[in-house]
C-alpha cells in the first residue's frame, strides 16, 4: 500500500525515502533487481521521480544503474564492510571524546532521550528499531560540535545499516545484547561526566564488537569459502 507524500516533500524525495527504507530494512535485498514500474506503482508515483531517487541512491552506493537504466541493489562486499569498520574505529571514538568535552545541557538531554528509546537489536529489526539505534549515535555525534565529523559519520551510517542486518541473520544472544546495553549506558555516563578518554575507550570497544565487525568476519569467511 502506498503512503502519502508528506507536506512540502517532493515526489522524488518521497521516492528516495521509501526506496532507501526498503533497502536498509532488507525488503529490497542486496543484489536484487529493482523492477521500476512495479516499485513505482507500489509507492504510488510515476517512474520519473523514482529514477531521480535511484540516481541519488546510486551516489550513496546503495544502488547500481547501468546505461540501459536497469537498476539493482548494490551487493554486500567484504572490502566495503572492512573499510567501514576501519574508519568507524577511528572516528566514532573521536566523536565520543569530543562529545564528552563539548556537550551542552541540550545535547545531554537529547542523548538521554535517545538512550531511553533504545534497545539492543534483535534479528529482523524493524526500520523504526534501526532508526532508534541511529538516533542515539547521532546524538553523540551532534554533541561533538564538529560539522565535518558529524557529516562523515552520518554518511557512513547509511552504508553500514545493511551490514548490521547481515550480522543479525543469526541471533547474537542475550549476553551480547546485555553487553551492548551496558556500553550505551556507560557512554551516556562518560559524556555526562565530561570524561573524554573514557567515552572514547567505551566507543572503541563498542565498535570492535559491533554488528559491523561481525559482518566483516562473516563476509570474509564467505569469500574464503568461495575461493575469492
Amino acid at each position: 500500500m502506498s503512503q502519502p507524500v508528506e507536506a512540502f516533500e517532493t515526489k522524488s524525495d518521497f521516492a528516495y525515502r521509501q526506496v532507501r527504507d526498503r533497502i536498509l530494512s532488507g525488503e529490497l535485498g542486496p543484489g536484487s533487481v529493482i523492477q521500476q514500474r512495479e516499485l513505482a506503482s507500489s509507492i504510488g508515483i510515476s517512474t520519473t521521480p523514482l529514477r531521480e531517487a535511484l540516481r541519488r541512491l546510486k551516489s550513496e552506493g546503495l544502488v547500481e544503474l547501468d546505461a540501459h537504466r536497469d537498476a539493482r541493489v548494490s551487493p554486500l562486499r567484504a572490502e566495503e564492510a572492512r573499510d567501514l569498520l576501519e574508519i568507524r574505529r577511528s572516528l566514532d571514538p573521536l566523536a565520543a571524546s569530543l562529545a564528552a568535552e563539548r556537550r551542552t545541557n541540550a545535547d545531554l538531554q537529547a542523548i538521554r532521550a535517545a538512550a531511553a528509546g533504545l534497545a539492543p537489536l534483535r534479528p529482523r529489526p524493524s526500520v523504526e528499531q534501526l532508526v532508534a539505534h541511529r538516533r542515539f549515535h547521532a546524538a553523540i555525534y551532534t554533541a561533538s560540535h564538529n560539522d565535518l565529523l558529524i557529516g562523515t559519520l552520518e554518511a557512513l551510517w547509511d552504508k553500514a545499516d545493511r551490514y548490521r542486518l547481515l550480522a543479525l541473520r543469526t541471533d547474537p544472544g542475550q549476553e551480547a545484547r546485555d553487553q551492548k546495553a551496558g556500553e550505551h549506558d556507560a557512554l551516556v555516563e562518560c559524556v555526562a561526566l565530561g570524561d573524554g578518554a573514557g567515552a572514547a575507550e567505551i566507543m572503541r570497544k563498542h565498535i570492535d564488537t559491533s554488528l559491523g565487525a561481525t559482518a566483516v568476519w562473516r563476509l570474509g569467511h564467505a569469500d574464503a569459502a568461495d575461493g575469492t
